[in-house]
């Protein structure tokens, strides 16, 4: 299945607290669009928020997160890892 790494701004001053939440709101309806969110971190000094994601596409993804309440700003593939 296709990663994709999406990133979220403006959430400068988000806490671990809060980024678990966030993440907990995603993973809570992931399945329903066949997104598996893997791993999500953050700068709360910049305010950015990066989430890694196995999903079918990345509508996918923005459906999820916009449903949980924090839409991502920019949403990527990753084609390839080592």
């Amino acid at each position: 299945m296709p990663e994709f790494m999406d990133i979220h701004t403006g959430m400068t001053g988000l806490t671990a607290e809060g980024l678990s939440e966030a993440h907990a709101a995603d993973l809570a309806i992931q399945d329903e669009e066949g997104v598996n969110f893997k791993k999500a971190w953050a700068d709360p000094v910049s305010g950015h928020v990066y989430c890694l994601s196995e999903a079918p596409s990345a509508e996918a993804v923005q459906r999820i997160h916009e449903r949980a309440g924090h839409p991502a700003d920019e949403i990527h593939p990753v084609p390839l890892s080592a």
